[in-house]
């Protein structure tokens, strides 16, 4: 080896040395910290908390402990395509946030949805939604307890006027739900809400009775009966079905629906009432059918607008804007226009709670019915009758009756922003009627427009004066002056005959 190469490698080792006798000088000093040693963390609460709020906190752990094993999961693969009535998906339905955890109407095929039901029975009887177990397939609905277990569900009998089902397993000796009663509780209360929202099963959120008695108009249809209770304990899809509990851990209702511009919790949450949950799932589990009375009208919360054209010192009851023919209440002498003040001794001043009451009786029984007509206070017994198939209504197709119409000019009715012109001779024949006139065009945002008047509907009365033609609409109007009500009896576009009530603008 050279002897430069021998010199510059004992001139590296040689600094090697030096480097590290710096590194140990360096570190002598340094003390090290051990694993052993530990730090002294406060654990002293800073307050002593008010009796009453840790009462409260363990009231809450205490219900979610009892009553969350009488709530289960409910998994459900529906039909290819189709639901129960053999029909393509709606995409407007107003479930279908429920029914999937992404907010989106499944594509056709079989698809998976899931919900939450209660146990009201030793035996396996399961009250869900309507809405979470329509349309499921053979052996399409699994249901999956606290514990685990997992079960096969059958039907037992849906309800779509309540959105309610009754479900069945086969198991015994299962944790029971206690059922409180919903006419007892007032906004306010503490609630909690148990379910299985998004995929996280068993979720229990906390809230309060926000309102009573909604009507949100969600179950659709003309039988369909809402009295739901609100409330802002947090639910989500996946929650449909699952349990609304008081403090006393008491269902007071099964949680089915939320008002949202998302698909997710924004504040509102519906439960249909116990009591109603009550009596559906009684007859459901008897029968598998809910069998109801019937009085067989079209009714209409009154509002005040309504009431001074009534002649009502205030608003209450709920206006009768039709009656079926052949039905219970034509039969007692009820008759449109009619407001319903009381049914046996209790007062009703909203569609739904008339329809609540009415709803809980079976064809044959007798609603003794207090009602105001022409000024006075009369009493009509109505013996109920089981629902009557929907009559045939006439359809207004006003392209067709545009023809006719031709080179008859428009009257306008500046108190009420409407133009109308006598009834065509044709429209007549087809509605049935000697007279009348019809609405030609409505100006926009006017009452008329507010209140439900559109283009195509027929006027036949206005204050209770039978209407012929536009001499008879003036007149039945001369006396009255800007912001007096006006009751005008008009056939909608389905043929339907309505009641609508308006200010004079």
């Amino acid at each position: 080896m050279p002897r430069k190469s021998i010199i510059a490698a004992g001139f590296v080792v040689l600094l090697s040395i030096i480097f590290g006798a710096v590194l140990i000088a360096n570190f002598s000093g340094v003390k090290v910290v051990h694993s052993d040693s530990q730090i002294e963390f406060n654990t002293t609460p800073p307050i002593t908390v008010n009796p009453n709020v840790k009462s409260l906190n363990d009231a809450f752990v205490e219900i979610s402990k009892t009553v969350t094993p009488t709530v289960v999961y409910i998994e459900v693969k529906s039909k290819p395509g189709k639901n129960e009535n053999n029909e393509a998906p709606d995409p407007n339905d107003p479930f279908k946030f429920f029914f999937g955890p992404d907010g989106q109407m499944p594509d056709p095929g079989p698809q998976m949805g899931s919900g939450s039901g209660v146990i009201i029975s030793k035996d396996g009887y399961i009250v869900t939604n309507n809405h979470v177990v329509k349309g499921a397939g053979e052996h399409g609905i699994k249901v999956v307890l606290t514990d685990k277990r997992e079960f096969e569900g059958k039907v037992v009998g849906l309800d779509e006027n309540t959105d309610l089902a009754v479900i069945k397993i086969e198991a015994d000796n299962l944790p029971v739900m206690s059922l409180g009663n919903s006419d007892n509780i007032q906004v306010g209360e503490w609630v909690l809400a148990i379910g299985n929202p998004l995929g996280l099963n068993y979720t229990v959120t906390a809230g309060i009775v926000s309102a009573l008695g909604r009507n949100i108009g969600i179950n659709g249809g003309g039988y369909a009966i809402e009295n739901f209770i609100q409330t802002d304990a947090a639910i989500n899809p996946g929650n449909s079905g699952g349990a609304l509990v008081d403090v006393n851990g008491q269902l007071i209702g099964i949680n089915s629906a939320i008002k949202t511009n998302t698909g997710y919790y924004q504040g509102y949450g519906f439960a249909i009432p116990v009591n109603i949950v009550k009596s559906v799932t009684e007859e459901l589990i008897k029968s598998g059918k809910v069998v109801r009375g019937y009085i067989g009208v079209q009714i209409q919360t009154v509002d005040e607008t309504m009431a001074k054209g009534l002649g009502l010192d205030k608003a209450k009851g709920v206006l009768v804007q039709s009656v079926q023919k052949g039905g219970g209440g034509d039969e007692a002498g009820l008759q449109a226009g009619d407001v319903i003040l009381s049914v046996d001794g209790k007062e009703v001043n909203a569609a739904n709670e008339l329809q609540v009451i009415i709803n809980s009786k079976r064809p044959g029984d007798v609603a003794k019915l207090t009602v105001f007509r022409d000024g006075k206070t009369i009493e009509k017994d109505v013996t109920l009758k089981p629902k009557a198939e929907e009559d045939k209504q006439t359809s207004m197709n006003n392209k067709q009756d545009e023809g006719s119409n031709k080179g008859v000019s428009s009257t306008s009715v500046n108190s009420l922003g409407i133009s109308v012109q006598n009834t065509p001779s044709v429209l007549k024949e087809k509605l049935n009627i000697s007279g009348g006139v019809v609405i030609t065009s409505v100006e926009k945002m006017s009452e008329s427009f507010l209140r439900g008047l559109q283009e195509g509907f027929v006027i036949i009365e206005a204050n209770k004066k039978k209407v012929n033609d536009v001499s008879d609409l003036t007149d039945a109007l001369s006396d009255k002056k800007t912001g007096d009500s006006v009751l005008l009896k008009v056939i909608d576009k389905s043929g339907q005959e309505r009641i609508i009530a308006l200010k004079l603008q």
